[in-house]
């Protein structure tokens, strides 16, 4: 049950600004004020508010993780309802207060089976709220499948795709696709009117895809620099037209190990920041403390800061949590309020949230605190605590 709290004595980051010595102030799930420190100290407070002293440490949104697979052993590898409420429970801790949790590729039957247990997770989550699927694929490139089992991907099949939809019961909120693909229009335009952001990725698309994808909607792109064509003088490919196209948004992997550290330097200059989306991408045995490390049905070890097919050492995917994200892009050089604006408001904008990844009066009371040394001190979720070390 919602109550009343004020947290005070922080840093602010309202999701697009910066300000000291600051309060907020919670009430009904809702943030009710925010106000500065010398506000506070004049105000009388109904004795029933909750006061929380945060001694300087950051008082931000909390955090939207749009590509996620699964965290600390519950993942949409192996899905099922009670996975994903304990994946939702468990990245409250972090600092996650909704995500959109992301099915590979896989045999029709499986497909829908995951679907429906995430429908059936939605509205019982003991956590972060899941927002809805991130379906990556299946309509993708065989030729830039990262990971992904080529006996999965599919052409574009609209009769499919309908099917994947109507089972969703209107809850795909992403989906990447190959602007390449015979038929992406037709694919895109249906996208479109159902409000699913479609984003390219898994794609050997050349420019003119990329161009021809757009005009149909796809504005988004799926962890950039990654499993997609790459910048050639004669041909900008995926990645050229991203970091060409101000309106083009993209998703980054900050682990330092997707995307080279000094790459988000060339990312802050040429991409309007409103347009960068920090997910983790994470695996299932992300964080996962004990027992064998599965993802997406084959055995994985972590080395070297990310994942990697036992098989065949090939990098299969990342560790990252939000929190270290953000702590790394601040290292990689950008500002912590921008760090968590690729974590908060920009997430939500694109993903077309409304009243989430913003402190501002009005705005849902999800709201993550951490310190200096990036530790999470506390996740409140409709203004309930997730977790409180205040």
């Amino acid at each position: 049950m919602a109550v009343s709290i004020c947290l005070h004595n922080g840093t602010l980051i309202t999701g697009f600004s910066k300000m000291e010595n600051c309060a907020v102030l919670i009430e009904d799930g809702k943030i009710a004020d925010v106000f500065s420190e010398r506000r506070f100290l004049q105000k009388k407070f109904d004795p029933s508010v909750r006061i929380f002293d945060v001694e300087e440490s950051y008082i931000a949104p909390g955090f939207i993780d749009t590509h996620i697979h699964g965290f600390k052993g519950h993942g949409t590898d192996n899905c099922s309802a009670e996975a994903m409420i304990e994946m939702s429970k468990d990245l409250a801790q972090y600092g996650v207060t909704a995500f959109n949790p992301t099915l590979y590729p896989a045999p029709e039957e499986d497909m829908m089976h995951s679907i429906k247990e995430i429908v059936k997770a939605m509205g019982n989550e003991n956590g972060a709220n899941i927002m809805g699927i991130h379906m990556e694929g299946p309509f993708i490139s065989p030729n830039k499948l990262g990971v992904q089992r080529p006996e999965t991907v599919r052409e574009v099949d609209m009769d499919l795709m309908e099917r994947l939809w109507q089972t969703s019961e209107g809850h795909i909120v992403n989906m990447t696709v190959a602007p390449e693909l015979k038929g992406m229009r037709r694919l895109a335009l249906y996208g479109l009117e159902r409000g699913i952001i479609m984003q390219a990725g898994h794609t050997n698309a050349e420019y003119q895809n990329m161009v021809e994808g757009m005009q149909a909607g796809i504005l988004h792109s799926t962890h950039l620099f990654n499993a997609m064509s790459q910048l050639h003088h004669r041909n900008p490919g995926a990645v050229g037209a991203v970091l060409i196209h101000p309106e083009m948004s993209c998703e980054i992997i900050a682990d330092g190990v997707h995307v080279h550290p000094d790459l988000f330097k060339l990312l802050a200059r040429d991409k309007p920041l409103e347009k960068i989306l920090l997910v983790t991408d994470g695996l299932t045995p992300t964080e996962q403390e004990k027992g064998p490390l599965i993802a997406n049905g084959e055995e994985v070890v972590y080395e070297g800061g990310c994942f990697h097919r036992a098989a065949d050492g090939v990098i299969a995917g990342s560790s990252l949590t939000m929190i270290k994200g953000v702590k790394n892009l601040v290292k990689f050089g950008f500002s912590v309020s921008d760090a968590v604006r690729a974590a908060s408001s920009t997430p939500a904008a694109v993903m077309r949230y409304n009243k989430k990844g913003m402190l501002i009066p009005g705005y849902d009371a999800d709201i993550v605190v951490f310190d200096k040394q990036f530790n999470i001190l506390a996740s409140i979720i409709g203004g309930v605590f997730k977790k409180n070390l205040l």
